[in-house]
């Protein structure tokens, strides 16, 4: 059974890995991390961990049984008790449900272990996936996004309020 995990220092080779054999699946959907991601992997990595351990972020991976990395689940800007949820799954168990379940195991965590109230997300809108696993995890569009914040793409904010709808 996949699970949850805190991203640590000991899960960079799986994250690369991940990140590797997926690229040109979430480069269909979502901009691409370019070339430069993956030169400064160890620095941007160290900088992620860093950052999360400053109270900034929060990342999770969604780990298999055999070690490697099934998805990315990241709350960023985390503060005055919202935070932005980013996630990506592997080309090979989406359509299963896997990030819907995990978004709902996330936002448990995100009141339980982070206090947080609210959670946004902004999704392009050719990422019908992304839509359906919003809508499904109980987010609601509240308003356009800005295509900066998705690489030049337009796009849609959905948000959850988390005290309103806490057993989703």
């Amino acid at each position: 059974m996949p699970e949850l995990k805190r991203l640590h220092a000991g899960h960079a080779p799986a994250v690369l890995a991940f990140e590797l054999a997926n690229r040109a699946y979430f480069a269909a959907s979502v901009s691409d991390r370019g070339d430069d991601f993956f030169d400064q992997f160890t620095d941007r990595y160290n900088a992620s961990l860093a950052e999360q351990e400053a109270g900034i972020c929060a990342f999770y991976v969604l780990v298999a049984e055999d070690g490697s990395v099934l998805g990315r689940f990241n709350l960023y800007n985390v503060e005055e008790h919202c935070a932005e949820l980013g996630y990506r799954v592997a080309q090979h168990v989406s359509g299963r449900g896997v990030a819907t379940a995990t978004v709902r195991e996330l936002c448990r965590l995100a009141v339980a272990e982070h206090g947080l109230r609210t959670l946004r997300a902004a999704t392009a809108r050719q990422n019908g996936a992304s839509q359906r696993v919003l809508t499904k995890a109980g987010f609601v569009p509240v308003g356009p996004a800005d295509p900066a914040h998705l690489g030049g793409n337009p796009g849609t904010w959905y948000e959850r309020d988390l005290v309103l709808q806490p057993h989703t």
